[in-house]
């Protein structure tokens, strides 16, 4: 038997349609917005972030665009009474 050989190769989670799904409705209250702007900071210019939540977060969408300005576009998917799609579009040069 040979002996097995370990390589050690940076582990790369990316997606090549670069679109990184986030279900807010299935993290606690209290954690929500950190988790979120913890994957916002995580995202690379390109990068988008397709979040659902259950209902419009619309004091969250004022921080996001507070902190992070022009870097990360902010388009509405869906609306409907089951929840909320916002896809979260980190830009190149903002």
């Amino acid at each position: 038997m040979e002996p097995l050989t370990v390589v050690n190769q940076p582990h790369s989670h990316r997606r090549a349609d670069r679109v990184y799904p986030f279900d807010a409705s299935g993290i606690a209250k209290r954690f929500r917005h950190a988790a979120i702007f913890g994957a916002l900071n995580a995202l690379e210019p390109g990068e988008t972030m397709a979040f659902f939540n259950d209902h419009d977060p619309l004091p969250l969408l004022a921080q996001i665009e507070q902190h992070f300005g022009d870097k990360v576009r902010i388009e509405y998917v869906s609306r409907s009474p089951e929840g909320v799609q916002i896809d979260f579009h980190v830009q190149a040069g903002a």
